[in-house]
């Protein structure tokens, strides 16, 4: 991302290129000569964390706003659900009854792509995790409909390298689960969540958190599968217990279809 204002100050790239044209001398090589922001061994450094919080929150926005993203439909879900057609690869086979959900994810983000494309293309631009199962169903349904869409990945021991459908200019990865977590929704006009595991769950119910406690606004919370979710969490156990009130159950709203899932998504707009 190339500044293109002028300034009198020399820039970083040129002090960078100057620092490294000098004589090798101890002094000259010494660690503690280096450019404090090209040292990544510095930059690495426990005491440098708030520091790499603040670049990590920063780069993403810097690239979204150059790539004049204005808006985004979030999609949720697990990574481990299969195409259809690798369902016999499935661990069980109750994974295996999920994988239609893989086809409803290509035609959401399908349906949503084409109509983002409508606007130009800068509102409600599909955003996943950007790595394999629900996730890399948005993604190739963004490409199904001739668009582009967002891959927040993280690093992982597994599972988590960016599937090929990902644009790769808004190919993003992380370090920190929270600040994903707020790119994923500092954008978001849409949150859609499909049947997935422990990760899923953390990001339906951080949103939800924050929605019941006015600390985001209110925004479109489209859940796949009735009967997977009530399986999942006892909705009405938390409203009889009291630990939630009965009006945050309409914070949310399931859906089957992505059909379903847009026209509720658009009636929320009109």
């Amino acid at each position: 991302m190339k500044d293109h204002r002028q300034n009198p100050l020399p820039d970083a790239e040129r002090d960078i290129r100057l620092a490294e044209g000098v004589p090798r001398t101890p002094q000259t090589l010494s660690p503690s000569y280096q450019l404090a922001f090209h040292d990544l061994d510095f930059l690495k450094q426990d005491e440098l964390r708030p520091v790499r919080l603040q670049l990590e929150l920063l780069k993403p926005e810097l690239i979204l706003n150059e790539q004049n993203v204005q808006s985004t439909v979030v999609m949720f879900g697990g990574a481990r659900i299969p195409s259809p057609e690798r369902r016999d690869m499935a661990r069980s086979p109750a994974m295996a009854e999920l994988s239609h959900y893989y086809d409803e994810a290509r035609e959401f983000a399908r349906l949503m792509t084409e109509e983002s494309l409508k606007t130009g293309g800068t509102e409600n631009v599909v955003a996943t995790g950007g790595g394999p199962g629900v996730m890399e169903a948005g993604n190739l349904g963004a490409i199904d409909a001739g668009g582009r869409s967002i891959g927040f990945n993280i690093v992982l021991p597994h599972e988590q390298a960016p599937n090929p459908y990902v644009t790769p200019e808004l190919s993003f990865n992380f370090h920190y689960f929270a600040i994903r977590k707020m790119h994923f929704l500092m954008r978001a006009r849409a949150i859609t969540i499909f049947p997935g595991g422990f990760g899923t769950l953390d990001e339906l119910f951080e949103t939800l958190t924050l929605i019941q406690t006015k600390r985001m606004n209110p925004v479109p919370i489209l859940l796949f599968g009735r009967e997977f979710w009530e399986t999942i969490v006892n909705w009405d156990a938390l409203k009889n217990a009291g630990t939630i009130a009965p009006e945050d159950l309409d914070l949310f709203h399931y859906v089957e279809t992505a059909q379903e899932a847009i026209d509720l998504i658009k009636a929320s707009e009109a």
